[in-house]
């Protein structure tokens, strides 16, 4: 047994750091009044060890003062090797919408099925006393707008986070998690485009790139380009009416803001 322990807390000293990324995407799909969050999970390569897996089996989050955590949408839950997530690889997690407010915590909630294995092979289950019911905690207190998407760096200390329990022979899972950064992932543009009963692609353009587009909505003629990088665009507006001809105009995307466009008049 102590020569297992001495091994075992070798192969623990020389673990590296994983993060775990919360990472906007590049759609317009959702609704212009909630925040969107997608996870993705990704890792540095440890030294002296041959695999490490975690199983993640929900993501939630807690808004405000409320007692009562939300649990994410589209969580893909699963045991997940860290090792398997690097070189810039990573494996997306969760991709949900989200309540407008201050995110004050986040938790991973983890199952049963958590171990490393070692070079030769050896599989040593990691212990987790209080991760599955309550989860692990990270505390935030960040402001989320409606309608943008946001990008969420934490930083997962593999390292200090796997605990040798003396002689008994147990490995406690304990994980250390900070965050690294927390940023909107880019801006949005919305607006109006009138008689609202045209329908009307409206497409974002950067130099000659095409970045995004989206249609009118037929009951009040709104539009919303949603997680579009900054800078200057040239906004072009199609309607399916050919009898109205097209318009084209400039407007600026600000990082974590919603750039509002003033009404489109459509001239036949």
């Amino acid at each position: 047994m102590k020569l297992k322990s001495k091994r075992v807390i070798q192969l623990f000293s020389a673990l590296a750091i994983a993060t775990i990324f919360i990472f906007s995407c590049q759609k317009n799909s959702g609704t212009a009044d909630q925040p969107r969050l997608q996870l993705r999970l990704t890792d540095n390569p440890p030294i002296g060890i041959k695999e490490v897996w975690v199983d993640i089996q929900q993501v939630e989050i807690i808004v405000g003062d409320s007692l009562h955590p939300i649990a994410l949408t589209g969580v893909h839950a699963g045991v997940y090797n860290l090792l398997d997530l690097t070189g810039g690889k990573d494996t997306l997690l969760a991709d949900a919408l989200i309540p407008a407010g201050t995110i004050s915590q986040i938790r991973l909630i983890l199952g049963d099925n958590n171990y490393i294995v070692t070079p030769t092979g050896e599989k040593i289950a990691l212990k987790t006393p209080s991760a599955q019911q309550s989860g692990l905690k990270v505390q935030l207190h960040q402001e989320v707008s409606g309608g943008m998407l946001y990008r969420l760096v934490l930083d997962f200390d593999v390292a200090r986070s796997l605990v040798f329990a003396g002689n008994s022979g147990n490995v406690i899972l304990k994980p250390v998690l900070r965050i690294l950064s927390f940023v909107p992932s880019g801006g949005n543009i919305s607006g109006v485009v009138a008689p609202d009963s045209v329908l009307t692609t409206v497409i974002a353009i950067q130099g000659i790139d095409t970045i995004a587009s989206a249609f009118t909505n037929a009951t009040n003629g709104s539009y919303y380009l949603r997680d579009i990088p900054a800078g200057n665009y040239s906004l072009s507006f199609i309607p399916s009416d050919t009898a109205y001809k097209k318009i084209q105009l400039n407007t600026i995307v600000t990082l974590g803001q919603t750039t509002n466009v003033d009404t489109v008049h459509l001239q036949h």
